[in-house]
């Protein structure tokens, strides 16, 4: 159960550094603190205290496994994570090329 909580205050860090934070780096590791935090839940969801692996032989008794489904998912999302992640940090490189700055009250100011 703690683990959980754990997760609730990882995902809370990186909600508050998306909307109280001007600089668009820390929005986006903000986002990337949140993105893990809801992985990390994922992968607590399929786990099973004292849990094997799923590998089946015909020796072995089906007992109690780790369901692999919720692993193979959150692989995806890592994956989908680093390309937005990427996708972000090229348009704040543009950003920052055109304004000559991260915050984006700035920006807004700068635009007119």
């Amino acid at each position: 159960m703690s683990l959980y909580i754990l997760c609730l205050i990882l995902f809370a860090i990186g909600l508050y550094c998306l909307i109280v934070k001007k600089n668009l780096i820390k929005k986006i590791v903000g986002l990337g603190i949140a993105e893990y935090a809801v992985n990390l839940f994922f992968i607590l969801l399929g786990y099973t205290k004292g849990g094997e692996a799923p590998i089946l032989s015909k020796d072995t008794p089906i007992t109690n496994f780790v369901d692999p489904l919720p692993q193979a998912l959150i692989l995806t999302s890592i994956v989908i994570g680093l390309g937005v992640t990427a996708l972000m940090v090229a348009i704040t490189v543009r950003i920052y090329e055109k304004y000559r700055t991260f915050d984006i009250n700035e920006i807004r100011r700068l635009k007119g």
